[in-house]
This record gives structure tokens, C-alpha cells and sequence, in this order.
């Protein structure tokens, strides 16, 4: 990838929609992770840090300290202005009101913490005229390794079309510190979450097969052979992505109009009748 054509294309895309939303800034969570430290420092040097707000929203139950003080660290060393919000008294209030709530539902207690934090960037956006700039990589949005209508629900991907071992490598093009650049990923849902280890694949091989499957159409044998990874595990890679697909698309409408029928240009993820 052409680094500097990139930093160059995502800037332009952040000033044009500034532009045409008619907003005054960005605001975005900021991790620690390299995904968001990326698109901060992308961000501030495309727009300029009085243009950008950022949310540090650890969980003290989850996030562990060097996160925190990775953001902090970023969010100073780049001059932005910051608040630190801890949600863990938020997700203990949702615990206490709903009579199924369940801490030990992993996946459900973790999305919930995802949704609170796309919450709080909202309120803050809509209270000062702001875009909720998001923070995913297209490795992710491809796998729908992202909770819907949590991290995934954003205004702009500024990131969306680079790889996770191209966001390391923009990471460091950008100078972003090497400690965040190298750092495992991880969403911080819950206690020792790691992203690698619940997808079960490494992202050196799941980008290798997404970037052959999805930007050179390549086969599952075609992929095999140039690469050596099993078709097993490039078979179940590549499933994700259509399994996921719906955590990309906005909901789906079944279309009951005869008229929308013939205007696929109005609503083009209406469901069209299979008869």
C-alpha cells in the first residue's frame, strides 16, 4: 500500500464530510488499541486537534491500566481535548433494573458495554454538533468482528479500508508509538479478552485470505495454493464474512409495494420477493 497516498485520500474523506454534514468536528473512543490510535492521529493531522474530541471510556472491571494510560498518553502527546469516563457504574445500574441481566453471559454483558459506549459518543455529538467518528478496520467489518449498533455504529470508517496489518503498518508511517502499534488486539469486553483468540486465526493469516478473497476474487484453491494455509481454515474465515454480512447492511425491509418493486435506486437493501 502507498501510505502517504492513503493518509492523503482518508484526509480528504474526513474534510469533505465535514463539509457536507454540515457538522463542526469529530468526536471518537479512543482504547489505547492501535485501531484508534491510528485513526486519531490520522484524524488530528488531517483536521486538526480542535476538530477532534475524544472519549476514553475504559471499564475498570475489563480495560486493563496501560490502555488507559496508553489513550491518555496519545490524546496529550497529540493535544487533544479528552474526558475520562468510566462505565463500569453504568453497566452495574443496567444490572440492578433488568430482571435477566446475567454478568455471566460473556457475550451479551460485552456487546452491552460496547452500546453504552456508542451512547455516550452520540450524546456528546449531538449535544455539540459533532460526527461520531468510528474506528474499525476492514479486516473487522469483513468478519463482523464488531458489536452492531456498538463500535459499529459510527458516522465514518475513516479506517474501514485498511487491513489490520496495514493499520500496524500505517501506525508506524505515522509515527504512532510502537508499544500501541504492537499491542495484541482486543475489543476489552470482558476480562482477558483477546481478538485473535476468540477468532481462532492470527490476522497475518485471516488478512492474507480476506485481501486474496475479496480484493483479487480468488478461490478457496487458488488461495491454498499460494498461500499454504489449510482450506479448512480459509473456508471458515471466508464463511464468516457471509455469515456476518447483515452487521454490515442497514436493517433489511421486506418489500410488499408493487411500486418499490421498480425502483431499486430508493431502497436498495429491500429484500425483493423470491416468487
Amino acid at each position: 500500500m502507498d501510505y502517504e497516498y492513503a493518509r492523503k485520500r482518508i484526509g480528504q474523506f474526513l474534510r469533505d464530510f465535514l463539509s457536507k454534514a454540515s457538522v463542526k468536528g469529530y468526536v471518537m473512543g479512543l482504547s489505547g488499541g492501535v485501531d484508534s490510535s491510528v485513526t486519531l492521529t490520522l484524524a488530528v493531522k488531517e483536521v486538526g486537534r480542535d476538530k477532534v474530541t475524544v472519549l476514553i471510556m475504559p471499564d475498570k472491571d475489563t480495560t486493563p491500566k496501560e490502555d488507559v494510560e496508553d489513550a491518555i498518553e496519545l490524546a496529550e502527546s497529540l493535544g487533544v481535548k479528552y474526558y475520562l469516563i468510566e462505565i463500569s457504574s453504568i453497566v452495574k445500574r443496567y444490572s440492578e433494573v433488568l430482571p435477566f441481566f446475567d454478568y455471566g453471559h460473556k457475550i451479551a454483558t460485552g456487546n452491552l458495554r460496547a452500546r453504552i459506549r456508542m451512547s455516550i459518543l452520540y450524546y456528546y455529538a449531538n449535544k455539540y454538533g459533532l460526527a461520531v467518528m468510528g474506528t474499525g478496520d476492514k479486516s473487522e467489518l469483513l468478519l463482523g468482528y464488531f458489536t452492531k449498533y456498538g463500535d459499529g455504529g459510527v458516522d465514518v470508517l475513516p479506517i474501514g479500508d485498511l487491513y489490520k496489518t496495514q493499520v500496524r503498518m500505517m501506525g508506524r508511517y505515522l509515527g504512532v508509538p510502537e508499544k500501541i502499534v504492537t499491542k495484541p488486539s482486543s475489543p476489552r469486553l470482558w476480562p482477558g479478552h483477546m481478538a485473535e483468540e476468540e477468532l481462532g486465526f492470527t490476522y497475518d493469516v485471516i488478512d492474507a485470505v480476506l485481501y486474496r478473497y475479496v480484493d483479487l476474487g480468488e478461490s478457496i484453491d487458488e488461495i491454498a495454493e499460494e498461500t499454504g494455509i489449510s482450506r479448512d481454515v480459509i473456508s471458515a474465515i471466508i464463511k464468516r464474512v457471509h455469515v456476518n454480512e447483515h452487521k454490515r447492511l442497514p436493517p433489511i425491509i421486506p418489500r410488499v409495494s408493487k411500486h418499490a418493486l421498480t425502483h431499486d435506486w430508493v431502497m436498495p437493501w429491500y429484500s425483493k420477493p423470491t416468487e
